[in-house]
């Protein structure tokens, strides 16, 4: 099924472009309006919980008044759960391809339950064959990872009253953001490469508890969990500190290119910055 997906100019970040994080939110407006047409939207009021969001990064997105264009079709269907399998295009050129894993939800307990049977019905007239997304490394979070705190703010909340899925990609962005700054200052690494960029090629965020509102941060650990030839893959972890829960995890490979967005091999000092940084090196 094709929907349709408007962009904001607010989407747009300092680099012109629409911001990685963004792009969730347009796989969300894509759900919406893919489950009103298919007559089941009741399931974004009763409870519909996601697991996972995967996305890939095929190239940027920049603003326009001619809405996006989302393929979406359903990979996987079980009694719980359904993943469903998106593409995106901007003027035809494909920009994202990407999966989500929600599960039926019972909201008052807060608990996964099975998906309603008409809901199922309907879903799985439209299972496509598509292979799945790479795995990317992750690495458990040790002392040497950066960590960063997050204040949830009121517009953070969907209407569960918990904060949205999509702004879980906007707090691991913050803390992302501190830790690739944090290993340059001092070094005069930052001169040396303020003519290069990083962008995004791939980002994964699994869901695990509740982020809500309240006066008390949360916080965001970062730290590296590999050095590539001209990539960094990086491990983010959302933790509640006063439950001691973990609330999310996500990895993203981010790549380092010249300032017309090639890619260029991480130069000696910063794998030697970022190797400080290197989880599972306790």
């Amino acid at each position: 099924m094709r929907v349709e997906v408007p962009l904001r100019w607010g989407d747009l970040d300092a680099q012109g472009h629409v911001n990685n994080a963004r792009f969730i939110d347009y796989l969300q407006d894509a759900r919406a309006d893919f489950l009103y047409e298919l007559g089941i939207e009741d399931l974004l009021k009763q409870g519909f919980a996601v697991q996972s969001n995967q996305i890939e990064y095929e190239a940027p997105v920049f603003f326009s008044e001619v809405p996006l264009i989302a393929e979406i079709g359903v990979a996987c269907l079980n009694h719980t759960d359904v993943t469903l399998a998106y593409r995106l295009f901007q003027n035809g050129r494909l920009v994202a391809t990407a999966r989500t894993t929600l599960s039926g939800w019972d909201i008052p307990t807060r608990t996964r339950q099975a998906l309603p049977a008409r809901a199922r019905s309907v879903l799985e007239t439209l299972i496509v064959p598509v292979e799945p997304l790479r795995e990317i490394a992750w690495a458990d979070m040790t002392q040497k990872a950066k960590v960063s705190e997050v204040r949830v703010r009121w517009s953070d909340l969907d209407i569960y009253g918990h904060v949205n899925n999509a702004i879980i990609f906007d707090y691991v962005q913050e803390g992302r953001i501190t830790f690739t700054v944090a290993p340059l200052r001092g070094t005069g690494e930052a001169d040396e490469t303020d003519d290069h960029l990083w962008f995004l090629a791939r980002q994964d965020v699994h869901y695990q508890n509740s982020v809500v509102l309240r006066k008390e941060p949360y916080l965001v650990r970062t730290g590296v969990a590999r050095i590539g030839n001209s990539s960094l893959t990086m491990s983010s972890q959302v933790d509640d500190p006063i439950t001691g829960l973990t609330c999310a995890r996500a990895a993203a490979v981010a790549v380092f290119a010249d300032a017309a967005g090639h890619p260029t091999p991480l130069t000696a000092g910063l794998r030697a910055s970022f190797g400080a940084y290197l989880l599972g090196d306790d």
